[in-house]
């Protein structure tokens, strides 16, 4: 039992090429990250078995402050019913914000041998281009993440269920989705989290499968 987990970081160091997946998601006042406001972002990092599946960790998440000059877009705001100047909202400065997240990735690094976090979200270049904004304001030195490769669970979901968008390709892994939960970066984070996972589990079980019954090679 005691080397179980240095075997699932070794597992997961491989699984990757070095890299740990980790979900993102970001609610907005807009869609330009160079000027719509940053309003909430979640990180799940994603752990692995001894066996080669994955799993989602808890998420850390911040609710953070319209950055000086930042643009949000009432019909934003109407999606997401984030009211950014609630006194009990608890939201950070975009770079206490960024630490907060940051540090739990980088724990989540140590622990499993990985070298760099890649960022997994649905329709990731969304997230990963507000992600790399909010780092580039705050002159931030210590982002973990790649700074342009990522997985794109819309991509992923498309090519295992036939379904591009999130609550349908999450219903079609045969998972819950809650629409008056969504458009929340940790509800959000969550589904795209068991839906990264989900489809990665398929695929370790048919690599199982192969195994067991043609004899094929098992990673």
């Amino acid at each position: 039992m005691d080397n179980a987990p240095n075997n699932a970081a070794t597992r997961m160091a491989q699984r990757f090429r070095g890299f740990l997946p980790v979900v993102v998601d970001v609610e907005t006042g807009g869609f330009n990250a160079e000027t719509d406001a940053l309003l909430e972002i979640a990180v799940i990092t994603i752990g692995m078995d001894n066996e080669g599946f994955v799993h989602p960790q808890p998420a850390v998440s911040a609710h953070v402050d319209p950055f000086p000059g930042a643009n949000i877009d009432p019909r934003s705001l109407e999606i997401t019913g984030i009211d950014p100047s609630h006194p009990f909202r608890g939201a950070l400065p975009e770079r206490a914000a960024l630490d907060h997240v940051f540090a739990a990735v980088r724990q989540a690094l140590r622990n499993s041998d990985c070298q760099r976090a890649i960022l997994v979200g649905h329709n990731a270049a969304f997230d990963l281009g507000f992600l790399n904004a909010a780092v580039r304001r705050t002159g931030h030195k210590r982002n973990p993440f790649h700074p342009f490769s990522s997985f794109d669970t819309a991509t992923l979901g498309g090519l295992a269920y036939g379904q591009t968008v999130l609550s349908k390709a999450v219903l079609a892994a045969g998972l819950d989705f809650d629409l008056r939960e969504a458009h929340s970066a940790i509800y959000d984070a969550e589904r795209t989290a068991q839906l990264f996972c989900r489809i990665c589990n398929r695929w370790r079980e048919l690599e199982q499968y192969e195994r067991d019954t043609v004899g094929l090679p098992f990673a």
